[in-house]
């Protein structure tokens, strides 16, 4: 009676084991059709700047897209380019351009920018810049002014962009 009782356990937890198995393995396979369009993907565009710090020019996550603050660094030589505010603004632009471009966007997929500058007096030079990027219909906008900027740079941005 005891070995009869031992061969029902036995057989039951072979089949309990065997409907966790495969109810994991049908599970698996049942994942929303979006989960994998959700994955997280770093982008990391050929013509950038390497500064050697620990970030990602940019995260797409589904049609969303998280562009790092970038500051105007040559993509060569990973120097602020020369000029003020202008150039920097210029070049920094240029280079989320190819965080865009790698994620298969553009600037007219950004929805908004963060901005950072070191001089409010420099504001209407930078707004000159920017608006060769954002003609028209630019995106929402923060602009903030701050104490200082990694590398003694003018200005940082940061931005958002969804792929319709």
């Amino acid at each position: 009676m005891r070995t009869d009782r031992m061969r029902i356990a036995a057989v039951a937890g072979a089949v309990g084991l065997a409907l966790g198995i495969a109810t994991t393995l049908v599970a698996q396979n049942r994942q929303p059709s979006g989960a994998a369009a959700s994955a997280r993907r770093v982008i990391r565009p050929e013509r950038a700047p390497n500064t050697g710090l620990p970030f990602s020019a940019g995260i797409l996550v589904g049609n969303t897209l998280y562009i790092a603050g970038h500051l105007g660094r040559d993509p060569v030589g990973s120097e602020l380019a020369k000029g003020g505010i202008e150039a920097e603004t210029r070049q920094a632009l240029a280079n989320i351009g190819e965080v865009l471009k790698t994620a298969g966007m553009s600037f007219r997929d950004v929805t908004t920018v963060t901005a950072y500058i070191t001089d409010f007096k420099e504001f209407d030079r930078f707004n000159a810049v920017y608006r060769e990027f954002f003609p028209t219909d630019p995106p929402a906008r923060a602009t903030v002014q701050v104490a200082a900027l990694n590398a003694g740079a003018r200005v940082e941005l940061q931005m958002i962009a969804v792929r319709p």
